[in-house]
């Protein structure tokens, strides 16, 4: 079966740091981009970042750059995401996602994570 599982999500005070992990299994993990999305409460789910499998080229959404690096470990099967100076903003379920491209619509992914919150007090 196919699984991605998100972790490492909590509970932060402004300017703090977490870091995210999506561990995947059951598919060819060499061959998918993945991705980080976050939807808040009431809002839709929007695309943080993404990397290629292809040559780890890296894509941000303009309110994480410079704050968020994601990274993938192909030995591991696992994909991170390093939040800094995280904003109250940032507070929202954060889910990675699997597909052949970074594509920045949600619908195109076939395969999800069960979700990690993350709430960042200010």
């Amino acid at each position: 079966d196919v699984q991605l599982q998100a972790s490492g999500g909590g509970l932060v005070q402004a300017g703090g740091s977490l870091r995210l992990s999506c561990a995947a299994s059951g598919f060819n993990f060499d061959d998918y981009a993945i991705a980080w999305f976050r939807q808040a409460p009431g809002k839709e789910r929007e695309r943080v970042s993404c990397i290629r499998n292809s040559d780890g080229t890296t894509y941000y959404e303009d309110s994480v750059k410079g704050r968020f690096t994601i990274s993938r470990d192909n030995t591991e099967n696992t994909v991170y995401l390093q939040m800094n100076s995280l904003k109250p903003e940032d507070t929202a379920v954060y889910y990675c996602a699997a597909d052949r491209a970074c594509y920045i619509g949600a619908r195109f992914y076939d395969y999800w994570g069960q979700g990690t919150q993350v709430t960042v007090s200010s």
